[in-house]
């Protein structure tokens, strides 16, 4: 953990989802590879799958700017189609079994609900993949709600996190994450930011300008009984 400032108590902890509190990659991947054979049977795509650093290094940034990072070259048709298919896969991924949150997020998670905090779920990713990942890893008691960009129709997270403050009257809240999308979110909401360095997809910068950069999730528990 970076040298932690002297943090103000939050009324609620509100967290990205990909690479903060599920590992993505563990039902990303293969739901990639089975998308891009399935375009290339209907006759949408061509050539190879793009590399997976490219998907993976496009994770927080909305679904539009996702596939223009991962396949700028095919039409917007396309990426309608993809966008269906990777929800599909990805459901199907996580009904089947073996998709993984990082360690002690439930642990930590009921230990900051069980001191009073309000937790909550603000993700750029679609609302369906949002709400099956915290039923299938039997999340869903530990939330106050789920806020997704394809649930609310935000074009950033700045608006996302915005809609949530206003929707429940939060004023005194901490944003965990690992994209700089969630940084934005935070310092444009006039929040605390906690960057979380543990997930490995974004580049060396992405953390810049949070309050603090913890290493392991369970981390949080004590920042939050350090807090004044």
């Amino acid at each position: 953990m970076s040298s932690a400032p002297q943090l103000n108590k939050p009324e609620a902890v509100i967290f990205d989802m990909d690479g903060t509190l599920f590992q993505t990659e563990s039902l990303l991947l293969p739901a990639y590879h089975k998308m891009f054979d399935i375009l290339r049977e209907e006759g949408l795509y061509t050539g190879p799958t793009p590399p997976e650093e490219r998907i993976l290094g496009s994770l927080g940034m909305l679904l539009e700017q996702i596939w223009k990072n991962v396949m700028p070259e095919a039409d917007e048709a396309v990426h309608r189609r993809a966008d269906e298919l990777l929800l599909q896969l990805e459901i199907e991924g996580l009904e089947a079994g073996g998709t993984m949150l990082y360690p002690k997020v439930v642990e930590t998670l009921t230990a900051l609900k069980e001191r009073g905090v309000r937790l909550f779920v603000a993700s750029n990713g679609l609302k369906d993949y949002i709400q099956s990942i915290v039923v299938v890893h039997k999340m869903h008691d530990l939330f106050d709600g789920l806020y997704s960009a394809g649930g609310q129709g935000t074009a950033t997270k700045v608006e996302l996190l915005s809609i949530l403050l206003k929707d429940h009257g939060i004023t005194e809240a901490w944003m965990v994450g690992d994209r700089s999308s969630d940084v934005e979110a935070g310092k444009g909401n006039g929040q605390t930011v906690i960057g979380c360095a543990y997930a490995g997809f974004g580049r060396q910068d992405e953390l810049k300008g949070s309050d603090v950069i913890i290493s392991s999730f369970e981390e949080l528990l004590d920042l939050y009984d350090n807090s004044k």
